[in-house]
Parts: structure tokens; C-alpha cells; sequence
């Protein structure tokens, strides 16, 4: 039986048909909460008590954004793009955040909603996410798919 760990995460910029299809690939595993508002300032008071953060390509990650959702809990950010430009990777990697995105060739709606959750799925597992991993840091999980 494949039971997975259940993660308190928030959503940023979700758009109105993004929401049945990640509802649909969470399965009501995670407590997952959808704002279709962006990341900034303003909003970062909904990823409080998060362990994760989902966000899009429009939301820039600086610096003092990053060291804001760190002091306040969320240790994990996945983006659904398969870019990274919008993270300050380096400093994320600092911060020991683990960063996540969405590297299918396939980038229709289904399946970022599908590789979003799998993200989750496999952090919650404590298993590696593989191509979709831009953690800067050896960890345990890492460690072992490489002597696999």
C-alpha cells in the first residue's frame, strides 16, 4: 500500500481552470490552499503554517521575499514552470530551501498540475523529485539516486 505524508501547502496565481485540475491530481491528499492572488508582500500571510509554497512564473522570489516565507515556516517552494529565472536560486540554496519545478515536456495545464503534485507526493515521502530537483545542496535522497 503507498500511503503518502499529507503537507500544508498554498498556491499563488491560480488561474480559475488550475483549480479543479489540481484539485483532481491532489486527490485530497494534501491540504492544499488555492489563492489566485500573486506571492508578494501583501499576500505572503497566506503561506503562514505552510510547509510548501506553489507559485508561478510570475512570481519573483528576491532575496528578502525568500528570507520573509523562510522565517515564517515554508522550507519548500515548487514553481509550475519549467523556468527558474524567477527564484533567487542561490540565495534559496543558502537558506537550505528546497526548490522544485515543473520540467515535463508536456507543459499542458493536466500535466503541471499532475508534476506539481507529484512534487509533493515524493517531498512528503522524503524521496527524491529527480529532474524536477534544483535543491543546490547534497542531501540523503539525492545521495542515494546517485548510487543507484
Amino acid at each position: 500500500m503507498y500511503i503518502v505524508t499529507s503537507m500544508r501547502v498554498v498556491a499563488y496565481n491560480i488561474k480559475e481552470f488550475e483549480k479543479e485540475l489540481l484539485a483532481k491530481a491532489n486527490a485530497k491528499v494534501h491540504d492544499l490552499t488555492l489563492i489566485s492572488n500573486g506571492l508578494n508582500f501583501s499576500t505572503i500571510h497566506y503561506a503562514k503554517g505552510k510547509e510548501v509554497i506553489i507559485i508561478s512564473d510570475d512570481d519573483q522570489l528576491d532575496r528578502e521575499l525568500l528570507d520573509a516565507l523562510w522565517q515564517i515556516g515554508v522550507k519548500k517552494i515548487i514553481t509550475r514552470s519549467t523556468t527558474l529565472n524567477h527564484i533567487d536560486i542561490h540565495y534559496a540554496s543558502t537558506l537550505k530551501m528546497h526548490i522544485a519545478n515543473t520540467p515535463s515536456k508536456d507543459q499542458s495545464a493536466e500535466s503541471i498540475a499532475f508534476q506539481t503534485i507529484l512534487n509533493l507526493n515524493n517531498w512528503g515521502n522524503n524521496q527524491c523529485l529527480g529532474n524536477a530537483c534544483h535543491c543546490s545542496f547534497d542531501c540523503e535522497n539525492k545521495k542515494h539516486l546517485l548510487n543507484t
